[in-house]
């Protein structure tokens, strides 16, 4: 067993004056940076006063599911000999709101994977259970990831 470190800087730009001194007195807006990194733009969900342009916590954990399946199961269509030659998702999460907290209670990828050859297509199917149970991100959190995969076939 190995241990991985991540770092990264999370400044907040939301002072407009008075600080938090009211809950509409201040902006949600964060800056997100690591070395030899583009910076991201970060904010709240548009429902609690954020902005819209920026991405929130939650699309980004949309994100780190969808883009860790898609590293696991790239590596596992590898290991079986299948050969990908496209891969897109569309991922939708549901976040249930309790009082001031909450939680997502499921996410949902749908992978389209493209494959080389039609003899790929029931394997390139079956891979999206060991991609899961291989995804680091997925293994971390406390609800259902699904999947609803479509698989194609080149040309």
């Amino acid at each position: 067993m190995s241990d991985h470190h991540y770092a990264l800087d999370l400044v907040w730009q939301g002072n407009r004056g008075t600080g938090t001194s009211g809950y509409r007195d201040y902006d949600r807006s964060v800056l997100l940076s690591a070395a030899g990194k583009p910076e991201l733009l970060g904010s709240a969900d548009p429902t609690f006063r954020g902005d819209a342009a920026r991405w929130n916590p939650e699309e980004l954990l949309l994100a780190a599911l969808a883009q860790c399946h898609l590293l696991s199961y790239l590596h596992s269509a590898v290991n079986h000999g299948v050969v990908v030659t496209a891969y897109d998702d569309s991922p939708t999460g549901t976040m249930e709101q309790v009082g001031q907290g909450g939680r997502f209670t499921s996410v949902t990828l749908r992978p389209r994977v493209t494959v080389a050859e039609a003899g790929m297509v029931e394997t390139a199917r079956e891979l999206h259970g060991e991609a899961s149970r291989n995804c680091f991100i997925a293994a971390s959190v406390s609800f259902p990831v699904g999947h609803e995969p479509t698989v194609l076939v080149a040309g």
